[in-house]
């Protein structure tokens, strides 16, 4: 009985038994991953098109960075000023690549979320109509030109209030006798964004009658594009994230026992209806932020989850860094590749390229190991 009581303790506290050689592959792993995206981000920050590659050299990058930073500027190198470097380099690249690695971070968030409360190894932000939901809202804006007089304020708004109109009557649809099953909402999800998802080609028919301009912003809404972040979209998507994924963070623990099914949860002190609650409210709003800035990115949220785990295992306060951190490293990476080696095509286009091969390996040996 003092075993038990001593489990139920550290399950409790959010603590399960983790042996010091696991905290130190997981400790080693993030470390490495800061350092790869670090890496990620200064190579897609200083590399682009080739044109533009002859005069933009490491060189102007650090000048440029270095000459922005507090404390710093007097380390930047002493280089011939080189005509638009500021413009290229701080407005341009530096917002897009910052904005690529936030929202990795976030999809990648709450697919490790949405697949815990959900049980099910399948779901991401697509499976309970948030994403479509928000991408409705953040096209519909585009139509009716509110992005004109308002800017990125309106898309961020839309998206957040259409995803959360989806998220309610997922829930609606979803509560059973006062309780929400996972089976009922993940089929409830999938109710509201065929429905979400029907009604975007009618939007996006008659976007295609307003102009070249709201055109542009439907493709980038319907396929995942960085290419209009500028810091003032950063400055609105780094609030709305940060926000939800520190939720995230403090239900972890919650999460960690949920795992081991609701009653045993609910026993241990769980509030599970009101954990569902907040988890998908929280989801909301991190995707309608992420959706608003670089509209439908694919299999981040979906693929991430799964490598973080092979690595440093289901606890959430390993499993969270380390599949954001993934999640950030790889839409950076698709992000630089589209734009110097694939004619600047949209981003989403490449994480799916990438995400489906790497999804079928995580699923060969996901059917080797249950999840």
């Amino acid at each position: 009985m003092a075993e038990v009581s001593e489990t139920r303790e550290h399950l409790r506290e959010g603590k399960p038994f983790i042996g010091d050689r696991h905290l130190r592959r997981t400790l080693l792993f993030l470390l490495v991953i800061t350092l790869l995206l670090f890496g990620a981000l200064l190579l897609d920050i200083w590399m682009g098109p080739s044109d533009v590659a002859r005069v933009v050299t490491p060189s102007v990058v650090a000048q440029t960075l270095l000459r922005h930073m507090p404390f710093l500027h007097p380390l930047a190198p002493k280089v011939a000023t080189v005509p638009y470097a500021d413009v290229i380099v701080w407005q341009e690249r530096v917002p897009r690549a910052l904005a690529g690695a936030l929202v990795g971070m976030l999809l990648a968030a709450v697919g490790v979320a949405f697949q815990s409360l959900l049980m099910n190894p399948l779901a991401d932000p697509y499976t309970v109509g948030i994403a479509s939901g928000s991408a409705l809202g953040s096209l519909l804006i585009v139509i009716l030109g509110g992005t004109a007089w308002l800017g990125g304020y309106a898309q961020m708004v839309a998206a957040f209030a259409s995803g959360v109109l989806a998220v309610g009557f997922v829930l609606f649809i979803a509560r059973v006798g006062g309780r929400i099953s996972p089976q009922t909402l993940l089929l409830a999800g999938v109710i509201v964004g065929t429905f979400c998802w029907s009604l975007i080609p009618l939007i996006v028919t008659l976007g295609m009658q307003a102009g070249a301009d709201r055109e542009a912003r439907i493709m980038a809404t319907l396929f995942g594009s960085l290419e209009s972040v500028d810091w003032q979209k950063l400055g609105l998507l780094l609030p709305f994230g940060l926000l939800g994924t520190l939720l995230l963070w403090r239900l972890a623990p919650q999460l960690d026992l949920l795992t081991f099914g609701e009653e045993t949860a609910a026993h241990l002190g769980v509030h599970t209806e009101r954990l569902k609650r907040t988890i998908i409210v929280a989801g909301a709003l991190v995707t309608a932020a992420a959706v608003a800035t670089a509209g439908i990115i694919a299999f981040i949220g979906f693929v991430t989850p799964h490598a973080a785990r092979q690595v440093v295992g289901p606890r959430h306060r390993h499993l969270l860094p380390a599949a954001m951190l993934l999640g950030a490293l790889l839409l950076v990476l698709s992000d630089w590749m589209a734009r110097v080696y694939l004619f600047d095509i949209q981003v989403g286009v490449v994480t799916s390229l990438f995400g489906v091969p790497l999804f079928f390996v995580l699923l060969r040996k996901q059917l080797r190991e249950p999840f």
